[in-house]
């Protein structure tokens, strides 16, 4: 099934939408056992060419300080740590200066390259946090209840396809365009259809997961001169399938759901709040339900700050 939900803060201001992102997806738990993730918008508080990547490392001697030395043969690490995680794995995460964006997808590939090595993400105005297990579980690994920001997407994965580890955990994110994600419930049927042309435009795929597909191809189209709800109003025609998925920007979400109204979606918003989830229990988590929307078929919302 899968269980997908976003959150705004309205003000622009930093709220505790890690705390808050954990409430809801918890409330979605029963929808997808096997893995979560955050992307959590707006804390990072980064300088303009800074960039943090969360890399998965086997635990074994001198392979961190080989991804250090790819890394700092083009910038220099300005902070680091190591997160303990599960498998004997480990999370190596540092902060980093480049030029221009470009230089970022190039420099993970590099790293990719070694053995027993995976970047998860690389990323300037949002952080991303997946992993396996359940909700609760990755928030305490990983701290999610302290985090700060003006905006998040999650997701709560039940696998129907591809495999069940960190790698394959949603959001998926796409280096076309700086910090967009997304996070997806349902399935594309004509995958390959949309895959295929992008592709051929030199988009590179590192997965077979249908999400990283959807996250590319809306990148496409916004690099492309589209405006988010364009693009997510042109997805649902283009995407054949059940689905609903929302994306997230650094400026706010936006969410698509197919023409059949084949997978489920409410939103509630306040003065305050604007928020998006599979089901209301999970908005209720953060404000009061008095006025639920469902998502119709092949309905687009998009929610800026």
């Amino acid at each position: 099934m899968c269980g997908i939900a976003g959150v705004v803060y309205k003000d622009k201001k930093l709220h505790p939408v890690g705390s808050d992102m954990t409430k809801m997806l918890d409330a979605l738990q029963h929808r997808g056992p096997d893995s979560a993730g955050f992307s959590i918008y707006g804390g990072l508080g980064l300088e303009d060419n800074e960039y943090l990547l969360n890399i998965e490392t086997k635990e074994k001697p001198g392979l961190i300080e080989s991804v250090k030395e790819i890394v700092e043969f083009l910038s220099p690490i300005k902070s680091e740590e190591i997160i303990p995680s599960v498998e004997n794995f480990s999370i190596y995460r540092c902060k980093i200066s480049l030029d221009q964006f470009s230089q970022l997808k190039p420099l993970i590939m590099d790293i990719d390259k070694l053995e027993d090595v995976m970047v998860l993400n690389g990323s300037h105005s949002f952080e991303m946090i997946k992993d396996v297990g359940s909700v609760l579980e990755i928030a305490d690994r990983y701290d999610t209840w302290s985090k700060m920001g003006t905006h998040a997407i999650g997701h709560t994965r039940f696998s129907t396809e591809s495999l069940v580890d960190r790698y394959h955990a949603h959001p998926f994110q796409t280096y076309i365009i700086p910090d967009i994600t997304v996070v997806h419930n349902g399935q594309i049927t004509n995958y390959w259809k949309i895959r295929d042309p992008l592709e051929r435009k030199g988009h590179i795929f590192e997965t077979n997961n249908d999400t990283e597909c959807i996250v590319h191809y809306v990148a496409d189209k916004l690099d492309n001169g589209y405006s988010l709800e364009e693009a997510l109003e042109q997805s649902v025609k283009d995407m054949d399938g059940p689905f609903s998925y929302i994306v997230g920007t650094p400026n706010g979400v936006g969410i698509a759901k197919d023409q059949l109204g084949l997978r489920p979606g409410v939103m509630s918003e306040n003065d305050d709040v604007f928020a998006i989830a599979s089901e209301e229990v999970s908005l209720r988590e953060v404000m009061d339900t008095h006025n639920v929307e469902q998502i119709s078929p092949g309905e687009v919302r998009v929610y800026e700050i």
